[in-house]
């Protein structure tokens, strides 16, 4: 056992063993290191202020994803390479090709948010060298800039990916064989890591089966991963977490697995990793990925966690639900498997006894002639908070008549519920404009949704039911209908 984590800091070895587990990365960098370019702004992981690139060992090499400092947590960073904005510019002072596009586009006005911006083009930088400007206004979802506007900002991005230097010059291309190296080494002489301070412990686990243990003897510990939940309970709430075990670095809980039927989703793998797989397979469900948050927030976050949390207002549990999927729980005695709706028991209590964990969920892949949509009703398009979220799953047999469907959403409940009511009245039944308008009725049997400040509850009724009439429209074949609602409710 050991009592100390270790990491690389720019060009720096950090061995690290006086912390508390809800030390963020952001006070580390300024309080300790005073690494001040990084700023703390809104403490939740909203604007982006304080990104920095976090690379990490993966399956096909060394991998940077900018995250938000202020809500991940100092334990999680074992094994990692942190890179802020201090370590961009060359040692004579000369800009790198990415804070300099910010220059010449006028890019920068009080300056406040600007490490973060250029730190996220950072990363759009070393990962795609022709980036659409999708892409780019994509990877700058998580930056909140309020001086010169997004435009100078684009301009940015796309003058500076015209510029390729040496990779002498940018620091992570020039470093990258030893800094794998390093994080190798880190990894092969891993075992378990316990850090105390003031009462309070890190526990950082060798392998799964450690983490199993360790949660068999402490089942009352916080299981941290992405922390864009848990950062919030310590920066918002001022929560002091005893014992907290960090599982961000576990390769097992990172694995996805793309079978004829299904798809396996590790409980350690981000929306980013996810992204990909499930648009591939399942379109409408990476769309949905890519509406949580911003790019910080998908990069760390993880699917296990936002099912794990049972919230009721969490994205992805309504398209998994709808999906028919099946979730793994597993402990030191085993694991045991059961339909993902069944997991959650009421607010704040799931089907999870002492000593288990979410360990991967498995999706099934919709039938060719299927009809699935998920939808995220939020304030803001790209926002961690929904309103609720809606998913339809529909089977239609050759006479037009509904032989199955399956209607799941969040924020309508104490928990992520289906619609078994609403789909008792369409199964069998045409899928016809008179069936839904009658199925709309059978919503207030599902739900009896609460009002607060995210919405009221006719808002959250109205909406969902306007939802299972959008599906049908969209699915039915009546451009000229659905246009015509569009209007009507805009």
């Amino acid at each position: 056992m050991n009592s100390a984590i270790r990491f690389i800091l720019n060009g720096e070895d950090v061995t690290l063993g006086d912390f508390s587990p809800t030390d963020t990365l952001l006070d580390h960098l300024r309080l300790t290191r005073r690494l001040t370019g990084t700023k703390e702004g809104c403490a939740e992981g909203d604007c982006g202020a304080c990104t920095v690139l976090v690379g990490r060992l993966t399956e096909t090499g060394l991998r940077y994803e900018g995250v938000n400092a202020c809500i991940r947590l100092l334990g999680s960073m074992h094994g990692t390479h942190v890179v802020t904005i201090e370590h961009l510019a060359a040692s004579d002072g000369t800009l790198h090709p990415v804070q300099q596009a910010m220059v010449d586009c006028h890019g920068s006005q009080c300056g406040f948010c600007t490490p973060g911006f250029v730190m996220s083009l950072y990363g759009l930088w070393l990962s795609n060298e022709n980036p659409s400007r999708a892409e780019i206004e994509s990877a700058l979802q998580g930056n909140l800039c309020r001086c010169t506007g997004y435009e100078p900002i684009v301009k940015a991005a796309e003058q500076v990916a015209k510029a390729r230097p040496s990779s002498l010059f940018d620091p992570l291309e020039r470093d990258r064989t030893e800094i794998m190296a390093k994080l190798w080494s880190i990894r092969s002489a891993m075992e378990t890591i316990v850090i105390e301070k003031d009462g309070a412990r890190s526990i950082i686990p060798a392998s799964l089966e450690a983490f199993a243990e360790t949660l068999s003897s402490e089942p009352q510990a916080t299981i941290v991963a992405g922390a864009t939940d848990v950062g919030l309970w310590v920066t918002k709430q001022m929560r002091k977490l005893d014992p907290v075990i960090f599982i961000n670095h576990l390769p097992e809980l990172q694995t996805i697995t793309v079978e004829p039927s299904s798809i396996t989703i590790g409980a350690g793998v981000s929306y980013s990793e996810a992204h990909g797989f499930l648009e591939a397979v399942i379109p409408a469900f990476g769309a949905l990925i890519d509406r949580i948050g911003g790019q910080q927030v998908r990069n760390a976050g993880t699917i296990g966690g936002n099912i794990a949390n049972g919230s009721p207002i969490g994205d992805t549990p309504p398209p998994l639900i709808a999906l028919g999927s099946q979730l793994t729980l597993r402990s030191h005695s085993g694991r045991r498997t059961m339909p993902l709706e069944s997991y959650f028991l009421d607010y704040g209590k799931q089907d999870r006894m002492a000593g288990e964990f979410v360990e991967k969920i498995s999706v099934p892949r919709p039938p060719e002639n299927a009809h699935f949509a998920v939808y995220k009703i939020s304030k803001r398009r790209d926002e961690d908070i929904s309103a609720l979220c809606g998913a339809f799953n529909l089977m239609i047999d050759l006479d037009g008549h509904v032989e199955n469907i399956r209607i799941a959403f969040g924020g309508m409940a104490a928990t992520p519920k289906r619609a078994v009511h609403v789909e008792q009245a369409l199964i069998g039944k045409p899928w016809r404009w008179d069936m839904i308008a009658a199925a709309r009725e059978a919503f207030d049997q599902d739900y009896q949704p609460l009002t607060d400040w995210r919405a009221s509850a006719e808002y959250r009724s109205l909406t969902a039911k306007n939802l299972l009439t959008r599906f049908f429209l969209e699915t039915a074949g009546a451009p000229a209908q659905l246009q015509r609602f569009e209007m009507e409710e805009a």
